[in-house]
C-alpha cells in the first residue's frame, strides 16, 4: 500500500507519546513532581498530540474529521480517536496535580495509562482487522505496535534497563512480522482465477489492464517501490531502531544528552520500519493489476 507521510508519522509519534505516557501513569518511571513532571507530560502530549493531528492530513475531508467519534461500535479508527481523547483527559488532573501540587494521583494515573496502552491496541487492531491485506492480519502487527511504544516510552522516560529489553523483544516482533507475514497472501489462495470464478478453467491472465489511466486503487492500495529495497530497509531499521539505541544505552556512556540521542535515532529507525510495514502491504486489489 502507499506509505503516506501523514499516517507513518501519526503511528509512530503517537505511538511513542502513549508510551511515554503509560509508564508516567503506572509510576514505572516514579512519579515526577514539579519542572520534571510538567516536561515528561509535556513530551508525551505532545509527541501524541502531534501523531493526533499528522493523521488528519491523511483525510478526504479533514473539516468532517470529528466525524470519526461516532462510530465508535463497529470501527477500530473511532475506538483509537474515542480512547485518545479518553487518555488526554484523565491525564490532565494527574498532570496538573504533579507538576502544580506535587501531589499524583496514581488511581486516576492508573486508568489513565490504561487508555493508553487501548489506544496504541487500537491503532493496531485498525490494521489487523484488513483482510483486504493478509500481511496485517497477523498477531504480529500488534506486537510490533505494543513493543515499539513500549522501547520508545522507555527511552524517553530514560530507563535503561528497561529500554533495553523492551528494544530487543522490539527486534524480535519485527522479525516475526517480515518472516511470517511474507507468504500470508500467497497462503489465502487468492489470485485472478479465485476472483473472477474463472479459476477451474484453467490459469487465468490479463488480456488488458483493468485501467487505461491511474485511479485511487494505484494510488492508494498498490505500491511496488520499496519492496525492491526492502531487505535494506529493513537492516536500516534494525540498525537505526534497535542496534544504534542499545549500544548508546551501554553502560559507561554518559548521561540525559546520550539518552536524548538514542530516543531521536529510535525515533527515526521506526520510521522506515513504518515506511516499510506500508510499503510491502499487498492489497489484494493490486492482484487486478498484476501488482499483488
Amino acid at each position: 500500500m502507499h506509505p503516506a507521510v501523514s499516517i507513518i508519522l501519526f503511528t509512530v509519534l503517537s505511538g511513542a507519546g502513549f508510551g511515554l505516557l503509560a509508564l508516567l501513569g503506572t509510576g514505572a518511571a516514579g512519579w515526577p513532581t514539579g519542572w520534571p513532571a510538567l516536561l515528561a507530560f509535556a513530551l508525551g502530549y505532545g509527541l501524541a498530540g502531534a501523531g493526533l493531528v499528522a493523521s488528519t492530513f491523511h483525510l478526504g475531508r479533514p473539516e468532517r474529521s470529528l466525524r470519526a467519534f461516532t462510530q465508535w461500535r463497529t470501527s477500530w479508527l473511532s475506538r483509537e480517536a474515542v480512547l485518545a481523547v479518553a487518555c488526554l483527559v484523565a491525564f490532565a488532573p494527574h498532570a496538573a496535580a504533579s507538576v502544580f501540587l506535587d501531589r499524583p494521583l496514581p488511581l486516576l494515573a492508573a486508568v489513565a495509562a490504561a487508555l493508553a496502552v487501548a489506544t496504541v491496541v487500537s491503532t493496531a487492531m485498525i490494521y489487523a482487522q484488513m483482510r483486504t491485506v493478509p500481511r496485517w492480519r497477523h498477531w504480529t502487527t500488534p506486537a510490533v505496535f505494543l513493543a515499539a511504544a513500549a522501547a520508545g516510552g522507555t527511552l524517553l522516560a530514560g530507563l535503561r534497563g528497561p529500554a533495553l529489553a523492551l528494544l530487543a523483544l522490539l527486534a524480535l516482533a519485527l522479525l516475526a512480522h517480515w518472516r511470517l507475514g511474507g507468504g500470508r497472501l500467497a497462503a489465502t489462495g487468492t489470485d485472478l482465477g479465485t476472483a473472477t470464478g474463472l479459476g477451474r478453467l484453467g490459469r487465468v491472465r490479463p488480456l488488458a489492464p483493468p485501467h487505461t489511466g491511474g485511479n485511487y486503487v494505484l494510488r492508494e492500495m498498490v505500491h511496488v517501490v520499496g519492496r525492491r529495497h526492502a531487505r535494506r530497509l529493513r537492516a536500516l531499521a534494525l540498525v537505526l531502531a534497535v542496534a544504534v539505541p542499545a549500544a548508546l544505552l551501554a553502560p559507561g556512556w554518559g548521561g540525559a544528552p546520550l539518552l536524548g540521542l538514542a530516543a531521536a535515532v529510535h525515533l527515526a529507525g521506526m520510521l522506515a520500519a513504518r515506511w516499510l510495514f506500508f510499503a510491502e502491504a499487498e492489497h489484494v486489489a493490486g492482484l487486478y493489476y498484476g501488482r499483488g
